[in-house]
């Protein structure tokens, strides 16, 4: 195990994550029964843009960094204004214990879950490295709806689906250090997880290095057995290099009733405001509606997309 998350925390593709489950959340509390929550790579919780990880890399400052003054530089949002959806989400980091100050704590999808769920919710969180377990142990002892496992998020699915609750998202985000074979490895989660739970609302992250790598996962996606996936990517860089991170994506099984109109402006605007040395390039449409046929996937052709 090599990666480390605390590198990365706050970068473009943590942003685009944290936004789609932001929007997740809301759709699911838009009713008053209880939901869980269910992430099977948990990592440590919480990172310090100030700790040495994240000062080495500085990808956050070309990630939720450029939110923080969205009316300075070339990608500037026109009148310096966010979508509601962005600056609800951006509001809630700012909130945070220890960002009274600005931010220097990025909290990763199991606090921002935490933050956004009611008391009645609960939350599964899988973490197979100790040391980031305990960090999650210690970051939750205080919280009775947060319940951490040290253990394989794969294979804990098997015992924790379907939740008590009967409602609510199962969050897919591996380190990908297995590369192309770490879709098989999700794939087989996700038949085994729709059997046990075939209501259930899925959202997987996933890479963008070269587009061949995803294509066969996104294929697979169009016939999975879900009864819709809608997928949301953004590109910062050209989608044919396997020496960086070109680009990430969502992939939303089951997702909520207009979840593609929500995410709309949204994803406009981060492919605005995310973008470095080229404009940046975004995708929003289905890749299964239900009753229709699956279809193959295209490739992308231009940004802003849909």
């Amino acid at each position: 195990m090599n990666y480390r998350h605390a590198y990365h925390a706050g970068n473009f593709a943590d942003v685009l994550k944290h936004v789609v489950l932001s929007a997740l959340i809301d759709a699911l509390k838009a009713k008053p029964t209880p939901f869980a929550v269910i992430d099977t790579h948990a990592g440590s919780g919480c990172y310090a843009l100030e700790g040495k990880e994240a000062e080495k890399t500085g990808e956050w400052r070309e990630g939720v960094g450029r939110l923080l003054f969205p009316d300075v530089g070339p990608h500037a949002s026109s009148g310096g204004t966010l979508p509601p959806l962005l600056r609800h989400w951006l509001d809630g980091l700012l909130a945070m214990p220890g960002n009274e100050h600005g931010l220097k704590l990025y909290p990763g999808s199991p606090l921002q879950a935490a933050m956004a769920m009611r008391e009645s919710d609960s939350a599964q969180l899988c973490e197979l490295q100790p040391e980031e377990a305990s960090r999650l142990r210690e970051l939750f002892h205080h919280d009775k709806r947060m319940h951490v496992h040290q253990r394989d998020g794969y294979e804990a699915l098997k015992a924790l689906l379907p939740p008590k609750e009967k409602r609510g998202l199962v969050l897919i985000d591996p380190p990908y250090e297995a590369q192309e074979a770490e879709y098989r490895l999700i794939e087989q989660a996700l038949k085994g997880a729709l059997v046990r739970w075939p209501t259930g609302i899925y959202a997987v992250w996933y890479p963008i290095k070269q587009r061949s790598q995803v294509q066969p996962f996104l294929r697979w996606l169009g016939h999975c057995g879900a009864r819709r996936v809608l997928r949301a990517e953004l590109l910062v860089h050209p989608d044919d290099s396997p020496l960086r991170l070109n680009g990430s994506g969502m992939a939303i099984l089951n997702a909520p009733w207009k979840l593609d109109d929500t995410l709309r402006e949204p994803m406009r605007a981060l492919s605005r405001l995310l973008a470095q040395e080229r404009p940046a390039e975004w995708r929003l449409d289905w890749l299964l509606e239900e009753g229709a046929a699956p279809q193959p996937s295209p490739l992308p052709r231009s940004h802003g997309r849909r």
